[in-house]
């Protein structure tokens, strides 16, 4: 069997020192990880250096169904008292829509029921959250813009059902 050496490559390197990974990469990558460790560690132990969202106590606290029918509208119904809170039709409620069917999505993935109920709640802050109740999943829709969030904001305040 021919030898490797033939290659050129380990004939080269006779009598050479081998190439070794350079020691103070390693520490360097160590020391920051431990810095990032005790850092972590100190801003959950102490609270200095963190970013708490305090939104305050739940102000308004209301229950929604999601259906959609078979001529892809989304109907709103309240949880409690079952009446519609809003029918959007095919091309309308964009924003509510698209929300919806990531929950859905994310209901599907966990395998638990889709018809189990939303949670709108508005806090102290003026913040609107959406939560997923079978999933515990919970959005502060302002994240992705007043309209969006006014456009959930109304679905509390609302009492009987219309079309948008």
């Amino acid at each position: 069997m021919a030898r490797v050496s033939h290659l050129g490559y380990l004939g080269d390197r006779t009598g050479k020192k081998p190439n070794i990974f350079p020691a103070k990469i390693l520490v360097a990558a160590i020391a920051l990880l431990v810095f990032t460790a005790g850092a972590v560690l100190f801003g959950q132990l102490t609270g200095i250096g963190t970013v708490r969202v305090d939104s305050g106590s739940p102000v308004a606290v209301r229950d929604i169904v999601i259906l959609r029918t078979a001529e892809d509208e989304v109907i709103v119904r309240d949880a409690a008292a079952g009446s519609e809170i809003a029918r959007y039709e095919a091309e309308k409620g964009g924003f509510v829509r698209g929300s919806l069917r990531a929950f859905a999505r994310m209901r599907q993935v966990a395998n638990v029921p889709l018809e189990a109920p939303y949670r709108l709640i508005r806090w102290e802050s003026g913040q609107v959250s959406l939560s997923d109740t079978a999933t515990g999943e919970r959005i502060y829709l302002e994240a992705f813009g007043r309209d969006n969030a006014a456009a959930f904001a109304v679905l509390l305040e609302r009492r009987e059902g219309g079309k948008r």
